[in-house]
């Protein structure tokens, strides 16, 4: 069948259930009780893997359409669920993603990785940093964080492995490849929160951030990186210690590991044309996204985020580094433009009809009935959505469904607006620490075996809360140094 038959089933049943079965309490209108029945059976057929998201997403806009529940003519409701089609943000992740094949294609991601081996991989803790230090390296331009960790860092990761005789297949992973495995998933949650453009979902928490404030805040790529870098920092520097202590590696020293990093190295030899331009087209980018032209010749000269992710694939494929087939093959980046449009989509008239209004009173009301203060309920709504990922198999499904809710309410109970968004934004990225399902990464990692199931929970768990700490530990001070509480 191309669906499986028990997830579908279930998405469906829940749908008709809200649909037809339950009351539409006061205050909330009809159509935004119907959409909220379109929208959770799409969220449980994202959970469930009924079909790839996509064709999920494409099924939730049919629905959104036919129905008719955003619009009273059937054209303004087509119109209606075609609308975040157009939206920039979408268009910046999706051409990100396209851009980050030039790393893959051209070699440019391995020899940056190998490049941080040679240099600090003397030790098993230096090459869990070497791991951690590529890996946020390429992050700003890497917005599939499964690409990242799965795709570029883990296959290097399991090389290393080998070249010191730790494999699943022999039961000797304890010996090194345990511990790298665990550095190289727990670095992807960490810079997944550093920069809009590490992570696919980031940009639908700005989204949701602008739409909930009436566009008060908005958070540039730049006021992003910022805010988040500090934090992120701490938190990379320290998360190889913590793993290091939870999974202690057999082997503690490596003095071949730079050897063998030297080796690839050498065997990619010197620096290639195209490798030249990637890199040039990488730097630009990043210049370009942290104002660097405006700071120096003014506003005039401040660009677009999304137009210049356009650039730099338009530069991209002028030069021959990509090629319109390599854009074409890109699946996961048409992929995301088409789930991200559906999902924002229904996330934004769930708001327009009233519906997230009305469910966010009802959870200022249990909070504030608990008379906590502004900065308990703070904590609680963080922690409450943090591990409420427990339930999700997508980032970007739990963002959808609680994000918006559960920052309203805590702006309704006296948090500092900004302060609170850079909270729920890191921890949109941290959850991911939690499951061997939680994003896409993890089941890549998961699956080569390093990790057994206990492991990777209790390591989850325990990563989740240090990186919470140390993020808003540090983040407290370093906000308010850039006065945005």
């Amino acid at each position: 069948m191309p669906f499986k038959p028990i997830p579908a089933a279930i998405a469906v049943i829940i749908t008709l259930v809200i649909w037809f079965f339950v009351p539409v309490p006061t205050g909330v209108t009809p159509d935004a009780w119907h959409l909220l029945a379109l929208f959770v059976g799409t969220i449980a057929a994202i959970i469930g893997k009924a079909l790839p998201i996509g064709a999920i997403a494409i099924i939730a806009m049919t629905a959104v359409a036919l129905t008719g529940v955003t619009a009273d003519t059937p054209k303004q409701a087509m119109k209606d669920a075609l609308s975040s089609l157009s939206s920039s943000l979408i268009w910046l992740i999706g051409i990100a993603i396209m851009i980050s094949r030039g790393l893959i294609k051209t070699g440019l991601g391995s020899r940056i990785a190998y490049w941080f081996i040679s240099i600090f991989g003397k030790r098993t803790l230096g090459i869990g940093y070497s791991l951690a230090l590529a890996e946020l390296l390429i992050a700003p331009i890497t917005p599939s964080n499964t690409a990242r960790g799965g795709a570029i860092i883990h296959p290097i990761m399991r090389s290393i492995a080998d070249s010191f005789d730790s494999k699943v297949e022999d039961g000797t992973q304890n010996r090194i490849g345990k511990y790298l495995a665990l550095v190289n998933y727990h670095s992807n949650p960490i810079t997944s929160a550093m920069f809009i453009t590490a992570t696919a979902p980031n940009p639908l928490v700005v989204d949701l951030i602008a739409d909930v404030t009436g566009a008060k805040i908005s958070l540039s790529w730049t006021t992003w990186a910022v805010a988040m870098f500090l934090p992120g920092l701490a938190c990379i520097l320290l998360m190889p210690i913590v793993i290091y202590a939870l999974a202690k590696p057999e082997l503690k020293e490596t003095p071949h590991a730079r050897k063998f990093a030297k080796e690839n190295l050498a065997k990619l030899g010197k620096l290639t044309t195209q490798e030249k331009i990637m890199l040039a087209v990488f730097g630009g980018m990043l210049l370009l996204w942290a104002d660097v032209p405006a700071m120096i010749f003014g506003s005039a000269w401040s660009f677009d985020a999304t137009a210049v992710a356009f650039l730099g694939l338009s530069a991209l494929i002028l030069t021959g580094v990509l090629t319109w087939e390599d854009v074409l093959k890109e699946k996961s980046a048409w992929d995301t433009i088409v789930w991200f449009a559906a999902l924002i989509m229904m996330a934004t008239f769930l708001s327009k009809l009233g519906l997230i209004s009305w469910f966010s009173g009802e959870i200022q009301s249990l909070v504030a009935g608990a008379g906590v203060s502004a900065v308990g309920a703070m904590a609680i709504l963080t922690l409450v959505y943090l591990y409420a990922h427990y339930f999700f198999a997508s980032t970007t499904a739990h963002i959808t469904a609680m994000f918006a809710a559960f920052y309203t309410v805590g702006i309704a109970l006296g948090a500092p607006p900004m302060l609170f968004a850079l909270i729920l934004a890191a921890a949109s990225s941290l959850m991911m620490t939690l499951t061997h399902y939680a994003t896409g990464t993890a089941p890549v990692i998961f699956g080569s075996g390093y990790v057994g199931l206990g492991e990777w929970w209790r390591t989850g768990f325990v990563m989740s809360v240090v990186n919470i700490v140390v993020w808003v530990g540090v983040g407290l001070v370093w906000w308010k140094i850039l006065g945005y509480y």
